[in-house]
Order: C-alpha cells, then structure tokens, then sequence
C-alpha cells in the first residue's frame, strides 16, 4: 500500500508518528506520507517534527516516511505563496485540502492550489473539468479518498479526471489506526469510483513512481 495523505497528533490525529508507522507496516504499506493540518502559523514546526520522525524511522524497513505539510482551510490567496515557502524549506510533499462537499472551504482553493504546483489536491470535491485539465497540464495528482464525507465526490473526480487525463491516488486521509487501508481496500475504492483495470493499475504504478520520487527528495 502506498499512502501519501495521513495525520498524526501534530494536527487532528490520534498517533505519534512512530506508531502511525507502525501500524501501518503491519498493514502492509511500503510507503507512508504523514501530511499534517498545517497554515502560516505552524507549518516550519511541523515539517521540522515529521522530519525527525522520518530521519529516526527510515532504516531499511518499510514503510518508508515521507515527510509531507497538507495546506487547510487557507485563503485561496495565500496557498501559493505560503507553498512556495514550504518548497524553500525543503517539504517534499505538499498537499492541500481541497474543496471537499462535507466542509466549509473557500472557493477557489482547487484552481489556487493547482496553480501553485502542490503535488495532492486532497478529495477535490466537485471539481470542474478546467481544473482537471490545468492539473494534468502542471502535474498535480488528484485524490479519491477512502475518509468517510470526503469519498462523496469519488466517483465525479474519477470521471472529470479520466475525461481530461489527469492522474489520480486513493489515500486514507487516515487520523486514527482505523482508518488506514490494505492494497486490496484500495483497490476497491477506485473501483467503486468508476475505475476499471488497467486504469486501476495504472492509479498504483503511478502512485508508486510518485512515492519513490518523493522519498529522494
């Protein structure tokens, strides 16, 4: 399993960082992102934290721990020039919290953060075709979540991202050890998305190109 969205008790998640780990281990995943909740005010410290815990974890076994920041509930102005401060830092992964249909966030957070070459656009919500489009043209990877609210929109991301070309992730959003998922959980959830093999490969190899890139950095 490679997972490159989950949260840990540095923002709204249940864990430390090396129990997230390790729990996710037992479940089989070969990379982990841990990508807290962060804004202008904690961002530097988080990163610094995750980094610690992946310095500390990373010695040979799997999961391998990529150190991530997930932008939230920011001002759509605001995301890029705090990711272009987040790149200077030396974060590896950057996610923002898209416009989910179960959470109040601003209008115009999808294209802003699409602009802003993030690398996720966590649960898009109902994004439009442009958008889909402008993030297959910079590379922005958009998710199909496995976290309850969140999945609402699955099967309309799946569809406008096919359409269009985009590519596509399943991640937990996992917060607690409840939430994380098997491969095989993966799978099913791009499945009930309208993903039909080889699309389905194709989600996970790319997943995994994207994980290993990440992991170099």
């Amino acid at each position: 399993m490679i997972d490159l969205h989950t949260h840990t008790l540095y923002s709204d998640g249940e864990l430390i960082p090396s129990e997230l780990w390790r729990r996710a281990q037992v479940k089989g995943y070969r990379y982990l992102a841990i990508t807290d909740h962060v804004d202008a005010s904690n961002f530097e410290v988080v990163f610094a934290r995750l980094q610690t815990a992946a310095l500390s974890l990373n010695r040979g076994d799997y999961p391998v721990l990529i150190p991530g920041l997930e932008f939230t509930h920011l001002p759509p102005a605001l995301i890029g020039p705090l990711t272009a401060q987040a790149r200077a830092l030396g974060v590896p992964l950057i996610v923002v919290h898209g416009e989910s249909l179960v959470e109040p966030v601003a209008p115009g957070t999808n294209r802003a953060a699409i602009e802003a070459d993030v690398d996720i656009l966590a649960h898009p919500g109902l994004i439009t075709l442009e958008e889909a489009a402008r993030a297959r043209e910079r590379g922005v990877y958009l998710e199909l979540s496995a976290r309850k609210g969140h999945a609402l929109a699955n099967g309309h991301v799946a569809r406008v991202a096919q359409e269009v070309g985009a590519s596509l992730l399943v991640n937990s959003d996992a917060h607690g050890p409840s939430d994380l998922i098997t491969r095989h959980q993966a799978e099913r959830i791009a499945r009930g998305a309208g993903l039909r093999d080889p699309a389905v490969q194709t989600l996970f190899a790319e997943a995994e190109a994207l994980a290993h890139r990440l992991s170099e950095l």
